[in-house]
C-alpha cells in the first residue's frame, strides 16, 4: 500500500472528529462510483491501524440496464479484498431520488441491524455538500437545510445505527484523482449525466459557471455548510430551552387531540429567530407535510394580534387562533 496525502487527511479527520471509533464494525455503502471506491480503499488501507471490521453493502435500484453488472463488479471487489458483501435489489423501481434514498437507507439499516454493524459509512464529499446546500437554497429552506450533510447522524429517525460521512473535506476531483492513481476502475453511471435531474443540472451546468467566478466555489460553499452546522446546533439548543417555557398545557378543555398551545406572552419575549424555529417545530407535528415560510409567518402575526384573531386554514385544515394568553394551533 502507498500511503497518500488523502490517507493522511482522512486519518486526521477521524482522529479530530471521532466519528468512526476504532475496533467497530462498519458497513460501507459502495455504489461503484469514484467517491465510494475511494472511501472503501482508504478505509481498508487504514483498517489495521484502526482495527475495524469492514463490510460492503450495495443497493441496486434497477434504474439502469447495467445495474446488475454494476452490482456484480462491486461484489467482485469485495471478493478481491476478502471482506463480507451484502447486496440488495429493489423490487419496485423508485420514481424519484428521494424515494430511492429512503429505500436505500432502510435497506442499509436493516443489513446493519441484522449483522450487528455499528456504523454505516457513505462516500459523500465536500462537492456533494456544496451541491446540496445550493439545491436546498434554490428550492427554499430554513437554516437547518443549509447546513447540508452533517458528519454523523442516525441513519433514520430514532435509530441507534449511525450514518457517517468521513469525506466531507475531500472533493470529487480528489476522489477521482485517487482512483486513477490507485488503478481502481470506476463504474460510470450514465444517469449522472442526465440534466433532467436538478442535482445533475447543478453539478454539470451551474457549478462550472460559478467556478469561472471563483475556482474555490465548491470548497467555500462546503465550508459555509460546516459553519452553519455549528450555528444550527447552537440555535437548536437555545430553542429547546425556550420551548420548555412556551409549549404549555392550559387549564381549559382541549378542543382536539392534535392541538398545541403556545404561551404567547413568553413567546413575545423570544428573539424572532427562536420564534420561527419553535413555531416551525410545532407545525411539523401538526401539518401533513413540512411547513413553509408563509405558514410560520401566519403564526408569527398572532403573537401580537388581538384576541380571537385566527389564520385562514393551514394544510390539513389546521387552524391557529389567539385564545389569550395562548396561541392555539389545532387540526380538526
Amino acid at each position: 500500500m502507498t500511503f497518500t496525502l488523502l490517507h493522511a487527511q482522512l486519518d486526521q479527520t477521524l482522529k479530530k472528529r471521532q466519528i468512526l471509533p476504532a475496533t467497530k464494525k462498519i458497513l460501507v455503502a459502495v455504489s461503484g462510483g469514484q467517491d465510494s471506491l475511494c472511501l472503501i480503499k482508504i478505509l481498508l488501507d487504514l483498517q489495521k491501524k484502526w482495527q475495524w471490521q469492514i463490510a460492503i453493502a450495495h443497493c441496486d435500484h434497477r434504474w439502469r440496464e447495467d445495474s446488475s453488472d454494476n452490482a456484480d463488479y462491486v461484489e467482485t471487489l469485495a471478493e478481491k479484498w476478502q471482506i463480507p458483501f451484502f447486496r440488495e435489489t429493489a423490487t419496485v423501481i423508485a420514481d424519484s431520488e428521494a424515494t430511492a434514498r429512503t429505500w436505500r437507507y432502510q435497506v442499509l439499516q436493516s443489513i446493519a441491524i441484522n449483522n450487528h454493524y455499528d456504523y454505516i459509512v457513505t462516500g459523500h464529499t465536500a462537492t456533494d455538500r456544496a451541491e446540496t446546500l445550493l439545491f436546498n437554497l434554490i428550492r427554499g429552506t430554513a437554516t437547518n437545510g443549509l447546513q447540508a450533510l452533517t458528519w454523523q447522524r442516525p441513519i433514520t429517525q430514532n435509530s441507534n445505527i449511525l450514518l457517517v460521512r468521513p469525506l466531507l473535506e475531500i472533493t470529487r476531483k480528489d476522489t477521482g484523482d485517487f482512483c486513477q492513481a490507485q488503478g481502481i476502475k470506476i463504474w460510470q453511471d450514465a444517469t449522472n449525466q442526465d440534466v433532467q435531474y436538478t442535482r445533475n443540472k447543478i453539478r454539470l451546468e451551474v457549478f462550472p459557471l460559478l467556478a469561472k467566478i471563483n475556482p474555490q466555489v465548491t470548497q467555500n460553499i462546503a465550508q459555509t455548510a460546516e459553519i452553519l452546522q455549528a450555528e444550527v446546533d447552537l440555535l437548536n439548543a437555545i430553542t429547546q430551552q425556550w420551548q420548555a417555557k412556551i409549549l404549555v398545557v392550559p387549564p381549559i378543555p382541549m378542543p382536539a387531540n392534535n392541538c398545541q398551545y403556545l404561551d404567547r406572552v413568553i413567546l413575545r419575549q423570544a428573539p424572532l429567530a427562536i420564534q420561527r424555529r419553535l413555531i416551525h417545530t410545532v407545525l411539523q407535528n401538526i401539518l401533513p407535510f413540512p411547513p413553509n415560510f408563509y405558514h410560520v409567518e401566519k403564526i408569527i402575526y398572532l403573537i401580537t394580534a388581538p384576541n380571537k384573531s385566527q389564520t385562514d386554514p393551514l394544510p390539513g385544515r389546521a387552524i391557529a387562533r389567539v385564545r389569550h394568553p395562548w396561541i392555539e394551533i389545532m387540526q380538526p
